[in-house]
């Protein structure tokens, strides 16, 4: 018997991984363990932040329905298809620089299949809504509070009547002209993805609070398309980079912020271009 390789970028095993990076990093990177070859479990794990997690779902949600309600089916579809493709362009640059070589040839074997009890399936509902309660009123609440006191004080601590000269549009100035190619130089934009560090669902509850609800009369289609682009590609929250740097060691944590936030600035530095282009404002 011959032994068939495959021209694939990574083995077939680094799929389940990838699927559960729909619902989140975090125990996405953690499933890469199963994987027998290190070549593979490193790449799957560089990989996976591309797949759009259910804690971005908000961003596209309140995008959509502000900016393009008639085609938000389509939009959101497209978002996840396109970190698909991002993913897998990806995956064929690193066979060719980083992870040289073959995949391990793909066998599995299938263990028996039972239908799950309602007591395990109702306390596997259980755990799952617990830990993204507890995510929601700590990170997230820890979040907005942080946000709304560096937009409240300037950096002599006194309230100021202007939220720019408070010390939250100061930070975010800082970042601003780097995003300002990208149609996203506001720096309360900035602000917004900085946030979204921390808790990727604290990007929209940090633009209500900076925007004040004026979203669609500061924002156009697109700068919002642009922002749900980047939002896709950017950086992985930090719970995610806590676990590459757990698995892989603080180089490639590293590794894996500026590699994505690079693409995120050059895809949605693209989809701007085009659609100055094309004329949508």
């Amino acid at each position: 018997m011959t032994e068939t390789t495959t021209a694939a970028p990574f083995t077939g095993r680094s799929i389940v991984p990838m699927l559960i990076g729909f619902g989140c990093t975090v125990p996405a990177v953690m499933a890469t363990r199963t994987l027998p070859s290190e070549r593979d479990r490193r790449m799957t794990i560089l990989l996976t932040p591309f797949m759009s997690c259910t804690a971005k779902l908000p961003i596209y949600m309140f995008f959509v329905n502000i900016f393009f309600p008639q085609y938000s089916g389509l939009i959101v579809t497209a978002l996840y298809v396109l970190g698909i493709a991002v993913g897998i362009l990806v995956a064929f640059l690193f066979k060719k620089t980083l992870f040289q070589g073959e995949a391990v040839p793909f066998v599995l074997e299938l263990p028996n299949y039972r239908l799950p009890s309602a007591r395990n399936v109702v306390q596997l509902l259980w755990e799952k809504a617990k830990d993204f309660l507890h995510r929601a009123f700590t990170i997230i609440l820890l979040a907005t509070i942080v946000i709304w006191f560096l937009q409240t004080f300037d950096v002599r601590l006194n309230v100021v009547t202007d939220s720019q000269d408070s010390i939250l549009a100061a930070v975010a100035g800082l970042i601003a002209p780097i995003f300002k190619p990208l149609g996203l130089g506001d720096w309360r934009i900035c602000t917004s993805l900085i946030s979204g560090f921390m808790a990727k669902e604290s990007v929209v509850s940090t633009m209500e609070i900076l925007f004040a609800g004026e979203v669609t009369s500061l924002l156009t289609p697109l700068t919002a398309a642009t922002m749900m682009v980047f939002s896709l590609l950017y950086t992985p929250c930090v719970a995610a980079i806590a676990s590459v740097k757990r698995e892989l060691g603080g180089r490639w944590a590293v590794f894996v912020v500026v590699e994505q936030c690079a693409i995120a600035w050059v895809a949605a530095g693209l989809v701007h271009l085009i659609g100055l282009l094309i004329g949508i404002t």
